[in-house]
């Protein structure tokens, strides 16, 4: 343990700062975010990158992996995650980090954050493993262990959360977070609770909570001050290393923290980007929020194009819609239309219903039907791409994006500019000619403005 500086110098370490896996793009995404517009040059890899990939961006201060452990079951993570774990372990980063989404939704049977910590632990050590989930900046708070997140109308407790607690895959029953994860791993849970905090004895919570036997620590935030004493609690106690579980709100604890101390300046100014003529827009998405972006789009020259989803179940019927979609889209774009192509309309659609009854009659798993959507969505976005020479495009849903990415052709992304929290503008690299430098935007289900669509297209101005 030190002083809580980088070092005697009072510097952050040299090298890689922060190495992270994200369990779906977007969320992973989202830290790249933070970190990059803190000032901490970052890169985040579709996937494992190869030695020559990861040599390429070594010299960047934090390194992540996106990756799509929220769709899938514990066997499927115990196949995959622990040659990504090795590989950021390798980085020797003091902060390693498993991104998981900021509304907590999992299970034990699909993208189970127990599981990943048991997967995790014996990987990258450490005597206790903080997690931070509140990220008040996006409107995410904890207290005494319960989880609220803001909507449109309001800040919900996450078991009475609108959409959340109607999750399509892993609705949320249950806002204690130690409750809920207590259901997927038989590791020791602990609490450093919101009033530890206010009282200032976050370290005897600790000390308390690791002699109770804990070997995950949750950490209350309510704001920006509570934030940073759980980032300085966290940097404090990391020992020769240390493995973080939790939102992006671990990135803003840290900076909160790092700010406070000296270590880090106030970040990069936000940098402009221009108004392009044309974006496309591929959704997969079935929150509400993305609903009311739908909505926005279709009264501002975008044009709606609603693809069946439940065809994937049949990948030539899939193949054929797919066709369908772009051609349309194609001719959209050639009358002066943006193209938004969707699968669904909020959590109420009937779409929803009839993908899960072709899941069921085809005897396909959920998770392979989604992962057949995605890839769908993002080469849909492809073909626009590299037929008409677009510059700029969205892709929405959490486990969309996951997959859709890399069917774009991207292997890494790097931050370009913020629009909204967790839903900034990022340029692609890939081998193909036509999508390396493609500026593409993430955004998960819960994020971003009515109008962000617009704001993509704009050059991050109100539409």
């Amino acid at each position: 343990m030190d002083s809580g500086t980088g070092g005697l110098d009072g510097r952050l370490p040299d090298g890689t700062l922060v190495a992270w896996y994200g369990d779906d793009f977007t969320g992973a995404a989202a830290v790249m975010e933070v970190l990059s517009f803190a000032g901490l040059p970052s890169v985040l890899f579709v996937g494992e990158p190869s030695p020559e990939r990861l040599n390429k961006f070594r010299a960047h201060r934090c390194i992540g992996i996106a990756g799509t452990a929220r769709t899938r079951s514990p066997e499927w993570m115990d196949d995959h995650l622990p040659g990504a774990f090795r590989l950021l372990a390798s980085l020797k980063a003091p902060i390693a980090h498993y991104k998981v989404c900021s509304t907590f939704d999992s299970s034990a049977e699909i993208g189970s954050i127990g599981k990943a910590a048991e997967i995790a632990a014996p990987i990258f050590g450490g005597s206790w493993r903080p997690m931070i989930v509140a990220a008040p900046e996006i409107g995410r708070y904890q207290a005494f262990g319960n989880l609220f997140a803001s909507s449109g109308e309001g800040t919900y407790r996450l078991d009475r959360h609108p959409v959340m607690s109607r999750h399509p895959v892993t609705p949320m029953a249950e806002s204690d977070v130690l409750r809920h994860l207590a259901q997927q791993t038989s590791m020791r849970l602990g609490l450093i609770d919101i009033s530890d905090l206010a009282d200032g004895r976050e370290e005897a919570a600790r000390e308390r909570e690791l002699k109770r036997g804990a070997e995950i620590v949750a950490i209350d935030a309510m704001d920006e001050r509570t934030l940073a004493k759980a980032g300085r609690l966290v940097w404090r106690n990391r020992g020769s290393g240390i493995l973080a579980i939790g939102s992006q709100g671990v990135e803003y604890a840290l900076i909160a923290h790092w700010r406070r101390s000296g270590l880090l300046g106030d970040g990069q100014a936000a940098l402009p980007f221009s108004r392009v003529e044309r974006v496309a827009v591929v959704s997969g998405s079935c929150s509400l929020v993305t609903a009311r972006q739908i909505d926005w789009a279709s009264r501002n020259n975008f044009a709606l194009l609603r693809v069946n989803a439940s065809l994937a179940a049949v990948p030539a019927a899939w193949k054929k819609e797919q066709d369908r979609a772009c051609r349309k889209a194609l001719e959209e774009l050639g009358g002066g239309r943006d193209p938004l192509i969707f699968t669904a309309h909020g959590p109420d659609d009937p779409a929803i219903g009839e993908f899960r009854d072709a899941a069921a009659v085809s005897g396909m798993r959920t998770e392979d039907m989604n992962e057949a959507v995605g890839t769908g969505l993002g080469a849909m976005l492809r073909r626009i791409v590299k037929r008409t020479g677009i510059s700029r495009g969205v892709i929405a849903g959490g486990d969309t994006c996951s997959h859709g990415a890399a069917a774009l052709g991207a292997y890494a992304l790097t931050s370009l500019a913020p629009v909204a929290p967790g839903g900034s503008l990022c340029n692609a690299r890939s081998d193909d000619a036509d999508i390396e430098g493609f500026e593409i935007a993430l955004k998960g289900g819960q994020m971003g403005q009515s109008d962000y669509f617009g704001r993509i297209r704009n050059g991050g101005a109100k539409a």
